[in-house]
């Protein structure tokens, strides 16, 4: 079974991590948390599950009005062509629904089958907000604090810099 928000929350807690949980209607779009946020403070962001052509799985985590070109960030991570994983594989996986995407379901990837892409100019931003399993509520956590949890669940996240041209090679 996928954890719930209440095991996430105990499980920050026990991390000693500081978070603010604000609950909403359920929101299943970036436009409709613009929408609906009102003046829940920090950076906003969006998560995006992928599967490369290969089968591998990465979530590549972002401020919200990142603009992603899958091509392109496939080409700066080395990694075959990207496509959206499918909702059963989603859950499968991460244990949450399309429109929950969320760094913070990496608790449930014991398998660590997941690559996960952290943008760095997000972690500039504090505090930083995401879905605690589910879309009807958010929740507010610091970068350094993220980095400590996705360590925790056992992943080693890759920063890159979205904004602007990739690196060149070599």
């Amino acid at each position: 079974m996928p954890a719930t928000p209440d095991e996430l929350f105990r499980r920050l807690d026990a991390l000693a991590i500081r978070h603010a949980t604000h609950r909403h209607p359920p929101l299943h779009t970036v436009a409709e948390s613009v929408a609906l946020r009102g003046s829940l403070p920090g950076g906003h962001c969006k998560s995006l599950f992928l599967k490369d052509r290969k089968g591998g799985l990465w979530l590549v985590v972002a401020l919200e009005d990142r603009r992603i070109d899958l091509k392109a960030l496939a080409e700066r991570l080395g990694a075959p062509r990207f496509s959206f994983a499918s909702p059963a594989l989603l859950f499968e996986v991460l244990g949450v629904r399309p429109g929950s995407v969320t760094p913070f379901a990496l608790m449930n990837d014991r398998e660590r089958r997941v690559r996960v892409v952290l943008e760095a100019e997000m972690l500039a931003v504090d505090p930083l907000n995401y879905h605690p399993l589910v879309n009807t509520a958010t929740t507010a956590i610091a970068p350094g604090d993220l980095q400590r949890f996705i360590a925790d669940c056992g992943h080693q996240p890759r920063l890159v810099t979205l904004a602007g041209p990739a690196p060149a090679a070599g």
